[in-house]
């Protein structure tokens, strides 16, 4: 709860993980069987990690919304099941943000490694010095963002997702713009996990290895 009363609200966007579905550049590299412990590795451990009771809401909002989630990965007791409904990435991130009960929101994508519990407080916590929190990806998009959601009513706040050229180098730029000057904090980048190149540099990063540009 906040200081005034209303819940946080995590949400994590993720693909119900089925082989050979998703994450198509990745799949490419290591194969269909690799790529899909990867995803559900991704998924399962967000969930431990992040599943808080008391600090926040939260909220796991899936893709494709036919298929339901697999039985064998837990959910861990008091996570909530959305569908993220048709779009382009803009308007299917935009549903929670207007339809989730008042209270600052905080979204994840779940393919970016190392994600934790300090994050996603430090998250929430700039939320109270900035209406909206950003964490730029190193591919130019963003792997978090998050908005206060007050004293704006949900349904009637206006999102910055118009002419975001999603999938690009340009997303967070372009989200950004959207935005007044000082509206936005920003938290440290992330890897975004397309391809296997992408896998390493986190393994190598984790490791405390030179990059391969150093």
């Amino acid at each position: 709860m906040t200081s005034r009363g209303l819940e946080r609200h995590l949400v994590i966007m993720a693909r119900v993980p089925r082989l050979c579905q998703g994450k198509r550049r990745l799949a490419r590299d290591l194969g269909e069987l690799a790529t899909w412990r990867f995803q559900r590795r991704q998924i399962d451990g967000l969930l431990r990690r992040l599943n808080k009771p008391g600090c926040w809401r939260l909220w796991l909002c899936l893709t494709p919304d036919h298929l339901a989630w697999p039985g064998n990965i837990p959910l861990p007791r008091g996570t909530e099941i959305l569908r993220q409904g048709r779009g382009d990435l803009g308007q299917r991130m935009a549903r929670p943000f207007h339809r989730l009960p008042p209270g600052p929101l905080v979204m994840i994508g779940a393919d970016i490694p190392g994600i934790d519990f300090a994050d996603i407080r430090t998250a929430f916590r700039s939320l109270g010095r900035r209406p909206w929190v950003f964490g730029p990806a190193d591919d130019g998009g963003y792997w978090l963002i998050g908005a206060r959601r007050r004293p704006v009513v949900p349904a009637a706040m206006r999102l910055p997702f118009d002419d975001v050229r999603w999938g690009s180098t340009h997303a967070l730029a372009d989200t950004l713009a959207n935005l007044k000057p000082g509206e936005h904090a920003l938290m440290r980048e992330r890897i975004d996990v397309d391809t296997a190149a992408d896998l390493a540099r986190v393994t190598r990063r984790r490791a405390g290895a030179p990059s391969a540009a150093a």
